[in-house]
């Protein structure tokens, strides 16, 4: 049975409504997704109430951003249901300090000849999500007047180490974000460990609480070899290895229910969940 832990909508930096991910996983025949976008729940209900007609089984989702060492890891939250109260108000409040962050990311780039509009950044975001770089990315991407470059790569590099925007999200320890997680009755996993600045830094991270692991991911070059390795460390330091596309839109080259995730291992989130 297809399974994807690892979507995201247009609640967050994903290009298709709820409606629309629904519909592509029905159409690919997956049966059991996640919906989990960057520090917003609000896609999860009505996913629900469509996944239901359709006999497709939502886990509820989250993506947070939080800080380690002084860099960011991405943090994914499973839960039975995503409707606590002190869960909603962490998340409000991420959002406000992303879309803050957002803010000061564009006048550096305006600062250093960039011709690019809050306005335009704004277009690219959903009703409730936060502002992020991705969204800024976007927004320099559908330009039409010439000043930015078509190449994705050239206007990612604007945000990594080094770049003109690169202002990282670090208000959000890693550790505060397990524990938030926790309390609301979900389950951590650290996202793409593979991305990670340091991939040792796992074991780092793995040692805190006893938490999941992200083990089938497709955007990692050799990917065959990353996940046989992560899938071992998973075995020995992780509750569960859970796995997704990471899906944003039909622009990527991974597509939604692409990556192969043991059913075994859906099965045993939903237990760990009682969904």
């Amino acid at each position: 049975m297809r399974s994807d832990l690892h979507i995201h909508t247009h609640e967050s930096d994903g290009l298709l409504s709820v409606e629309e991910v629904i519909s592509l996983a029905h159409a690919n025949n997956v049966q059991t997704i996640a919906i989990t976008d960057h520090e917003s729940t609000q896609a999860v209900s009505k996913a629900e109430k469509l996944a239901e007609e359709l006999n497709i089984k939502i886990i509820p989702g989250v993506e947070l951003l939080t800080s380690y060492r002084g860099h960011e890891v991405h943090l994914l939250g499973y839960f039975n249901n995503v409707n606590h109260p002190l869960l909603q108000g962490r998340l409000k409040e991420i959002r406000t300090q992303r879309t803050n962050l957002a803010h000061d990311m564009v006048d550096c780039l305006v600062s250093n000849g960039i011709a690019l509009k809050w306005q335009d950044v704004e277009k690219e975001v959903g009703a409730d999500g936060a502002v992020t770089k991705g969204h800024i990315m976007r927004a320099m991407y559908h330009q039409e007047d010439g000043n930015s470059s078509k190449n994705w790569r050239e206007i990612a590099a604007h945000f990594r180490p080094g770049g003109v925007a690169h202002l990282p999200y670090l208000n959000h320890a890693f550790e505060d974000a397990v524990d938030l997680i926790f309390s609301c009755g979900g389950l951590p996993v650290i996202a793409h460990p593979g991305l990670l600045w340091d991939p040792q830094i796992v074991f780092s991270l793995l040692a805190y609480r006893p938490i999941g692991l992200e083990v089938y991911y497709g955007y990692w070059e050799r990917q065959t070899v990353l996940i046989q390795y992560y899938t071992e460390v998973a075995e020995k330091n992780a509750i569960i290895a859970t796995g997704g596309s990471d899906y944003h839109g039909p622009s990527g080259y991974v597509k939604l229910g692409q990556i192969d995730i043991p059913y075994e291992n859906i099965l045993k989130l939903r237990d760990y969940l009682t969904i």
